[in-house]
């Protein structure tokens, strides 16, 4: 009797030859790649960083405005030796008063270098407020396949549970029948307490793998429990043509929001030192006044323009600081696009090598160990094998799948990383979403 005519529930085979269980089909609450993603793209990092973005742009609402004018009142002259004389305090009183308003004119074209700096900090604020989404939407991605992995296995092993357990009760009967010995009997009975032991453990892994899922995306758990509506991206062709990478890779790396956040610091940086310089040319303070003094006159009219005179210090510390961080800004640039190129690369690196990884276990190593399994348990139910060499090829079987799946969460992962640095985000989310079968629509 073969552990496959034990299993209770039905075998499918994945388009790999690899088990696969089917996923849970008791009533709960589907949970589709579409709507993880939309609440990744909306969690609380996200939030975090829109929340920069707007303080930001709010820096442009302060720079992109003159100085203010300044009202001035003023009492003086007043006598302390003889007296300020009697009658209205405001009319007859001998005492200067005057009301004044100044106003600084910036020179040097300020203004316009505070927004221009203010409006590239807010576009680099912006660019890193994508980059943020794409690492939240690769960790949500990353998140609910793990879920979907941990999942299948925790049903691949309670179904194996239930397999050995049911083989170990036929063991036991025959035990009793003598056409089995006490140390193979026993024998059994390990494999099936090892494989009830794995249980647990599975369903403990499922629960973490949830548990980080809805931590991303701040999903309320409903009280009938999720279920993955979406299985596997199915990729058949490449997603890169290896003999148009060098070409791809350096569009990718122009377009990451890294590099062009780090091109906005250094156009900001640039016009932050050319206000520096504007500093010398120093602002002129326009002010008048109408003064009011009894016994003299009612109207009396002050005129003045004040300048600071640059004599001994010309801005040369703002300047020096400005021209630092300018540079500062080109190297972060140069060290921004080489980590761009270095890091897009292994992406892909990874997922030529996880592709491949997975392609192997799909069409030779997993259908090999089904093959092996298959040849083993009709070789022991013929007399031919010993009960070692069968539970060995089982084992093998065992590890095998797991490894295919492992494999295939690997692929998909490197898949969504590569898509998701690269490409534009919406084109990057739609095509993981369309990737994605609905559960039971496996290809």
């Amino acid at each position: 009797m073969s552990i496959r005519q034990l299993r209770p529930l039905p075998l499918r085979l994945t388009c790999a030859g690899l088990m696969a269980w089917p996923l849970a089909v008791w009533a709960q609450t589907p949970l589709g790649l579409s709507q993880v993603l939309d609440a990744a793209s909306n969690n609380l990092e996200v939030s975090i960083s829109q929340r920069n973005l707007d303080a930001a742009r709010a820096d442009i609402l302060s720079a992109d405005h003159a100085p203010l004018p300044v009202l001035s009142a003023r009492t003086s002259s007043i006598d302390l030796q003889n007296g300020i004389g009697g009658g209205n305090v405001w009319r007859d009183k001998k005492i200067d008063k005057g009301l004044g308003l100044d106003y600084t004119y910036e020179r040097g074209n300020k203004r316009e270098l505070r927004t221009l700096s203010a409006q590239s900090s807010a576009r680099a604020a912006a660019q890193e407020l994508a980059q943020t989404r794409r690492q939240q939407l690769l960790l949500a991605f990353t998140a609910y396949f793990d879920w979907l992995a941990r999942i299948e296995r925790r049903q691949h092993v309670q179904a194996v549970a239930t397999a050995s357990r049911q083989q170990a009760q036929a063991a036991e009967r025959r035990l009793r029948a003598g056409d089995l010995s006490r140390q193979d009997e026993m024998r059994w009975q390990i494999e099936a307490s090892r494989a009830e032991a794995d249980v647990p453990v599975a369903r403990a892994a499922e629960q973490r793998a949830l548990q980080t899922l809805r931590q991303i995306t701040r999903l309320s758990n409903p009280s009938d429990g999720w279920t993955p509506s979406q299985s596997w991206p199915q990729e058949s062709l490449a997603l890169v043509d290896p003999n148009q990478w060098p070409q791809r890779l350096s569009l990718w790396v122009d377009q990451r929001p890294d590099v062009i956040g780090a091109q906005e610091r250094l156009d900001a940086a640039r016009n932050a030192l050319a206000l520096a310089m504007a500093q010398k040319k120093s602002d002129i303070t326009w002010g008048t006044s109408l003064d009011h003094y009894p016994g003299t006159s009612n109207r009396l009219l002050e005129l003045r323009m004040q300048m600071p005179l640059q004599w001994n210090y010309s801005y040369q510390g703002e300047i020096a600081r400005a021209q630092a961080q300018a540079l500062q800004s080109q190297d972060q640039l140069e060290q921004t696009r080489a980590q761009a190129h270095t890091e897009l690369h292994g992406l892909y690196q990874d997922y030529a090598a996880a592709r491949s990884k997975w392609q192997a276990h799909r069409d030779e190593i997993g259908p090999k160990a089904r093959q092996v399994l298959e040849q083993a348990e009709l070789a022991y139910q013929k007399g031919g094998m010993s009960l070692t060499d069968l539970l060995d090829a089982r084992r093998t079987y065992h590890n095998t799948w797991l490894d295919g799946l492992s494999a295939r969460l690997d692929h998909a992962v490197a898949y969504a990383g590569l898509l998701l640095q690269g490409e534009t985000e919406p084109m990057a989310r739609q095509q993981l979403i369309s990737s994605a079968p609905a559960v039971g629509d496996r290809r």
